[in-house]
């Protein structure tokens, strides 16, 4: 017996019914996602309405039991502490009228329940004389504070405009205000950003595929995932916080799997209806070769986005939700309505044929380039491999952090107050937490508050004792919490507290700044153990997949060096001769599960095929050539429309989604081009039947039903 890939008996067999029985019951199929798609055009309003402030608090970190302290121990500073920032064009600070405004601000607070005590913050000295601040405390956990942000504004600003005739205006500044005024921003961003991505992925699937209606089928399937997807995602959003980063992700990432699914699979049926089948028998065809490698590929992409579970923070693991939730409804539209259309528009088709394209193939220069690969091999190998090592040097370099996207905000009421309150040296607020057994004495801070005070980085500092078990310092900073400065100064506060207070003496940090270095620490180490898992689960799931022990460590090798490559581009282009100076920190962890998902898509479908010319001729080399001349095509038109889906990105105002899109998109075309087309054809030549080794016996196979000769006739994709 030659050496087996893939043991089809089952999952081939089960795709090729499939197929045929949607094609059979395709108006039932049509009907039920009508139906779907009805009732998500209804909840979509919804969805916008619904968007709350994602929550990055880590269950038992540092800033999150300094906050709890503080709000047990002085319960009026409330759980989260949020700044009063007041302006007038007319009035001086000092101006008896605008103290006037800002006490009837103060009082309109303190009279709400869930606001403890509001206090005038004391003037600095850069401070400009036409601004104010106080500082109030808001008890209540995450999800109850950014629900009664809004009453809050209504409440203050009302207050302040009724006591000054209009002269002085206030904001309220804290991190829940800031993103859910990046949702807003946000949501603008993605429907500008669709408004030029999907034309021009359809131009390019129009350029591909060479008719229009061709063209027009995968933005069908991608629609439908993206209208079941935002349906579910309109009735959890009362369970879960669904921000507009959450709503990015999963329309960029059911467009992007819904084209490169619909394309797998439509190829397929094109080719079969070329080699005379009639619908049924081609829907039959393309779902048991395309549509078992859809499946495969999918589950590839929920294990890795299953992965990121493993990370505390709820923002992730909604986004993970989110990724799988995407991923499966587009696999289900793929697998499910695509079958039930394709007979019942099989003339659809051929509809709106581009004049200039013709009818013939690129296989023919695809075979070329393949046979000349298969004559070179090393040369390839050693160039492509030194180019990828090359783009991914500058990722050693990587600085992560976190940043208020003040761009995206800068017009906004908020943008501007957050400006003021930098300018003015009031940029951020740390409370120090230093507990203490009950009827123990005091904590000395004098040595550590001289120390704060002396540092140019602090604007001032404050000390609380509840006269129990608890001291706090408030310490006030004149850099954003999201600012190196600010970086730096917790660590230094950190430092500070071991050389001036006694020997035992706990101290925790609470803030923003605080909350953003957890967040940091977090991600970073719980990366590694997310690298892992996605490297061991791939591992698994292509040796199952191919019956080989080479073809999954050469996959995860590939893969690898293509995310690589695009974070040393990244950091090239974001940290060095960007604005931004960092990478968002919650990239690698997102970009690199979805990335590693995506790029087994290519590999399943590339490596499925040679193992199918392999398996009928035993010829490793004359393999390698037929899955060039039959996947360079659709995995190189897949990849081009899902690299113009994250790509497009790039045009909006967030620098966390102009990252995310860049560095998807990069991995993307490295992927398709350099790593599919070149490298591992080189590789699988030059490994040879060692691709296919197992150490221990193979189980026998079943031809699938479906299945056709390795050496299909060379048709035009019409």
């Amino acid at each position: 017996m030659r050496h087996g890939v893939l043991d089809e008996s089952r999952s081939r067999v089960l795709m090729h019914r499939a197929g045929v029985a949607a094609a059979a019951h395709g108006r039932l199929i049509m009907a039920i996602w009508l139906v779907v798609a009805a009732l998500s055009l209804l909840l979509l309003p919804r969805v916008q309405s619904s968007l709350k402030p994602p929550s990055w608090e880590i269950e038992g970190s540092p800033s999150q039991r300094a906050a709890a302290l503080v709000a047990r121990g002085f319960p009026e500073l409330g759980d989260e502490q949020v700044m009063l920032a007041f302006d007038s064009v007319q009035w001086p600070n000092w101006d008896v009228r605008y103290r006037r405004a800002v006490t009837a601000t103060t009082k309109a607070l303190d009279v709400r329940p869930e606001v403890g005590a509001v206090q005038p913050m004391p003037r600095l000295p850069d401070q400009d004389p036409r601004h104010a601040y106080a500082q109030a405390g808001v008890t209540g956990d995450e999800t109850a504070r950014r629900q009664q942000m809004g009453a809050q504004r209504t409440t203050a600003q009302g207050a302040v405009r009724q006591a000054s005739g209009g002269a002085v205006t206030v904001t309220l500044v804290s991190t829940g205000a800031m993103y859910e005024e990046l949702n807003r921003s946000g949501m603008d961003d993605l429907r500008q950003a669709e408004i030029i991505t999907v034309p021009a992925g359809l131009l390019i699937l129009v350029l591909g595929l060479g008719t229009v209606g061709a063209a027009l089928m995968p933005l069908l399937v991608a629609a439908a995932g993206i209208l079941a997807s935002l349906a579910v995602l309109a009735g959890v959003a009362a369970l879960v916080s669904v921000d507009s980063t959450v709503v990015t992700v999963i329309s960029t990432l059911c467009l992007g799997l819904g084209l490169d699914y619909t394309l797998l699979i439509m190829l397929r049926y094109r080719r079969a209806r070329a080699d005379g089948d009639d619908p049924r028998t081609a829907v039959g065809h393309a779902m048991a070769t395309a549509g078992a490698t859809v499946a495969w590929c999918a589950l590839a992409i929920l294990l890795a986005c299953a992965s990121l579970f493993i990370v505390p923070a709820p923002i992730v693991r909604t986004i993970a939700v989110a990724s799988m939730l995407g991923t499966f409804l587009t696999m289900t539209a793929a697998l499910t309505l695509l079958p039930a259309l394709l007979p019942r528009l099989d003339r659809l088709l051929g509809w709106g044929r581009v004049p200039w394209r013709g009818r013939t193939t690129a296989a023919p220069r695809w075979v070329a380039w393949a046979r000349h690969l298969m004559r070179h091999p090393w040369r390839y190998v050693l160039g492509v491999t030194a180019v990828m090592l090359l783009a991914a040097a500058p990722v050693v370099n990587l600085r992560l952090g976190m940043h208020y996207e003040r761009s995206a905000i800068a017009g906004s009421d908020l943008g501007r107050a957050l400006a003021r309150m930098e300018g003015d040296g009031l940029a951020n607020t740390t409370m120090l937490a230093l507990p203490r057994q009950e009827g123990t004495a005091r904590v000395a801070t004098r040595p550590l508050v001289a120390a704060l005070r002396a540092d140019p980085r602090v604007a001032q500092v404050s000390v609380m004792d509840n006269g129990r078990d608890l001291t706090v310092l408030s310490v006030a900073e004149r850099h954003a919490p999201d600012s190196a400065h600010s970086v730096a100064l917790q660590e230094h506060m950190h430092d500070l507290a071991r050389r001036h207070l006694p020997p035992g003496q706990e101290m925790l940090a609470a803030g923003g700044a605080a909350l953003l270095a957890d967040v940091t620490e977090e991600l970073g180490t719980r990366l590694w153990q997310v690298l892992a898992l996605v490297l061991g689960c791939s591992f698994v799931l292509l040796m199952v997949i191919f019956r080989s022990v080479l073809i999954p460590v050469k996959a995860i090798c590939m893969n690898l060096l293509s995310i690589g490559a695009a974070f040393g581009l990244l950091t090239l282009l974001f940290q060095h001769l960007g604005a931004a100076g960092t990478v968002n920190v919650t990239l690698p962890l997102l970009a690199f599960t979805l990335v590693f998902g995506l790029s087994l898509d290519y590999e399943v479908f590339l490596t499925h095929r040679i193992a199918e010319h392999y398996r009928a001729t035993g010829d490793n080399t004359e393999a390698v050539v037929e899955g060039i001349r039959h996947t360079a095509h659709p995995v190189t038109l897949a990849a081009a429309v899902m690299a113009t889906t994250f790509l497009g990105l790039l045009l909006t105002h967030r620098t966390d989604h102009q990252q995310a899109g860049f560095a998807v998109g990069a991995a993307i075309i490295l992927d398709a081009t350099l790593i599919r087309m070149v490298l591992v054809p080189a590789l699988m030549r030059l490994f040879g039947e060692r691709n296919w080794w197992l150490p221990w016996p193979r189980p026998r196979r079943v031809v699938s039903a479906g299945a056709r000769p390795a050496r299909e006739r060379v048709t035009a994709h019409r």
